[in-house]
């Protein structure tokens, strides 16, 4: 993620630890639920596409090619 702010809060929300984000950042669903994470506030998405200088509709794009996006509910 990039953010020494954001990585504990993701990694308390979702029970994976730094270990887990090492072994799995190359699995597929991991991935997808990072971006599910970052997508979750405007400003995370923001500050991540900045950091990474993409824009800013990509990491949407990107969860959406990632398995599991079919399974998406807007509440």
């Amino acid at each position: 993620m990039g953010n020494d702010d954001l990585c504990p809060t993701f990694l308390g929300a979702t029970g994976s630890s730094v270990d887990d984000l090492r072994a799995r950042a190359t699995d597929p669903a991991f991935q997808a639920s990072v971006l599910e994470f970052i997508t979750m506030d405007d400003a995370w998405v923001m500050a991540f596409c900045d950091t990474v200088n993409i824009p800013y509709d990509q990491p949407l794009m990107a969860r959406y090619a990632l398995p599991g996006a079919e399974a998406v509910h807007w509440t």
